[in-house]
Formats: structure tokens, C-alpha cells, sequence
């Protein structure tokens, strides 16, 4: 019986997070859309770039986007498009816009993902034992490095790295994308520490936090009352600290994936954030619509496997559920 209650918990939370994704992509899509039309000029001048205009080829473009039927009409013409992988085509390159984004996903993917694993590598041990040391001459340290982590722009702090080891040192490339997996990474080595030292900075203080949060609480006087090992009190501590990190660190992969522009600029990546700094600057509303709808579809659909994943993870989330 509690079983199947369970279950049927699990399921209408699941639905109603789904449901709630599902509604918050279809209005990021509208406004998306709307992007066109809320540029200042004529959609269809727009569309046509700084190509040479004439009022048949401008007829054309209007044609071709639909740009004489009525909003709503042409909205949902081209959520269908979106819906079968078709953006529409750039307007700088003539170039479908998923042609485009292809390979340059896969890149700033990567980035992301490699200055993920150093943050969750690094700062959450090194907040587990600034939390251990709290008060400590080490604790104050790290806690100062980390506020210097969160406070320098992503792009200075490339700029040094860049300056240090790759043209000093010449430890690293100082540019592009290196061939082959293994020549990527080390390519990517140098971006990759310069997003995870920021981000990195915030896990360190969300993991210190939790840990000496939980270290308060009185289940560890208890505990340690009762004579449990301090290998055992230091289980229950971290497996109780760690469900707010890890939850958080799903936010924290949505934040790299968005957020590398500055740094694919600093360091000469191909990826979708240089390319969306590009079309900001030629007007490429296509290519700017289909980022834009792409970036905020990793971070609503990351944000529904954390919620998932919290809901799993804690009991008392399930508990406050089935209410």
C-alpha cells in the first residue's frame, strides 16, 4: 500500500514538473520568436541583412517567412520548423542554422563539461576540508581565494592564464580548437580553468556551507554521544551536506553551458557562444533565435533533472509531496 502511494507520488510530481517545462519552453519560444518582430525596421530588412535590397527581393523574404500572415499564424509556422530541427537559415552565411550549430555545440559542450568535472573535483573536497578546519589560518585562506574566484571577471582571468602559461610559459595553445579528443582537451585546458575557477568559488562556498550546517545540527552531538566512530559521524555528515550541492551543481553545469561567450571570445573557440556574440553584432536574428531557444532548453530541462533528482534524493521533499 505505501508502496503504490509512493509511486503514485513520484509520478504526479514528475508530471507536474513536465507539465511545468514544457510551458516554460513555449513561452521562451514565444519571445524567442518575437525577437524579429521587436527589432527596430522592417522584419523582412531585417531578415535580408546587408545584402542590397529591392522591393522584389524584400516581396520574396516576405513570402519565404511568412511575414503577411498574422503573428500567431506565422509563431506557430515556425515552432513547427523548430520542432523538426529546422531554425531557419543565417542570414550572414546563407547556411541552414543548424548546419551551423552542429559542430559548435559539440565544443562549447565539451567546455562546459570539462569545467564542470574540475569544479566538482575540486571544490567540493576543498569545501568539505575548509569546513572540517572552520575557523583555521587554512579556512580563512581558501575563503579569501574564493572570494577573489567569484568576484574577477571570467575574461581577465583568461586574459592572465592566456598571458602566464601559454605565452610566457608556453604551457598551453593560446588558441583554437586542437584535432582529435585528446588535443581538444589540452586545447581546451586553459578556457575550462578559467570558467571553473568561478564557478568553482560559489560550490566551495554552497559545499563549506552545507557541511558546517549539518555539523550543527543535534543528530551529530547525538551521534557522537552514542559512541559512533568519527568515520561513521562523518558518513551520515557528508551524505546529508551533499544533497543541496549536488542539486546545485545541475544549475551550476546550465550556467557553463550558457555563459561561455567571453571566454570562447578570449581564447578563439568556434563555439555557440563566439557565434552568438557574431550574430548580436550582424543582426543574425535566426542564428540569436535558435541559441537563445537552445540555451534556455538545457537550463529548463536541467533544472527538471535536479528537481527530479532532489525529489528522490529527500525523503522529507517526498514527504511535503504527498501532502
Amino acid at each position: 500500500m505505501n508502496r503504490n502511494f509512493e509511486r503514485g507520488t513520484v509520478l504526479r510530481f514528475t508530471l507536474v514538473r513536465l507539465a511545468a517545462t514544457a510551458l516554460l519552453l513555449v513561452a521562451v519560444s514565444f519571445v524567442v520568436f518575437a525577437l524579429l518582430h521587436l527589432t527596430p525596421g522592417d522584419p523582412a530588412r531585417n531578415l535580408l541583412g546587408p545584402r542590397v535590397s529591392s522591393p522584389e527581393i524584400l516581396a520574396s523574404i516576405r513570402t519565404q517567412y511568412r511575414l503577411d500572415d498574422p503573428f500567431l499564424s506565422q509563431y506557430f509556422h515556425w515552432l513547427g520548423g523548430v520542432l523538426h530541427g529546422d531554425f531557419g537559415t543565417s542570414i550572414r552565411s546563407d547556411t541552414p542554422v543548424t548546419t551551423l550549430l552542429a559542430d559548435r555545440v559539440v565544443l562549447t559542450a565539451q567546455l562546459a563539461a570539462y569545467a564542470f568535472l574540475l569544479t566538482v573535483v575540486v571544490a567540493i573536497p576543498v569545501g568539505i576540508f575548509a569546513a572540517s578546519r572552520a575557523g583555521s589560518a587554512v579556512d580563512r585562506t581558501i575563503n579569501v581565494g574564493a572570494i577573489i574566484g567569484v568576484g574577477a571577471p571570467s575574461y581577465a582571468v583568461g586574459l592572465l592564464l592566456l598571458y602566464v602559461f601559454g605565452v610566457n610559459l608556453d604551457i598551453f595553445p593560446v588558441y583554437g580548437s586542437g584535432d582529435g579528443f585528446l588535443d581538444r582537451m589540452w586545447h581546451l585546458s586553459l578556457p575550462a580553468i578559467t570558467l571553473a575557477l568561478g564557478i568553482g568559488a560559489l560550490v566551495f562556498k554552497l559545499t563549506r556551507t552545507a557541511v558546517l550546517g549539518e555539523l550543527e545540527q543535534d543528530y551529530v552531538s547525538f551521534a557522537v554521544s552514542r559512541g559512533l566512530s568519527p568515520r561513521q559521524v562523518r558518513s551520515m555528515v557528508l551524505r546529508n551536506a551533499m544533497i543541496p550541492v549536488v542539486t546545485s551543481l545541475g544549475l551550476v553545469f546550465a550556467f557553463l553551458f550558457g555563459g561561455t561567450i567571453l571566454v570562447e571570445i578570449t581564447f578563439a573557440l568556434q563555439g555557440i557562444g563566439a557565434l552568438l556574440a557574431s550574430a548580436v553584432t550582424f543582426k543574425d536574428i535566426p542564428v540569436v533565435q535558435a541559441i537563445t531557444l537552445l540555451t534556455a532548453a538545457v537550463i529548463a530541462l536541467t533544472a527538471l533533472a535536479v528537481d527530479l533528482f532532489y525529489f528522490a534524493a529527500d525523503p522529507r521533499v517526498r514527504m511535503r509531496a504527498a501532502k
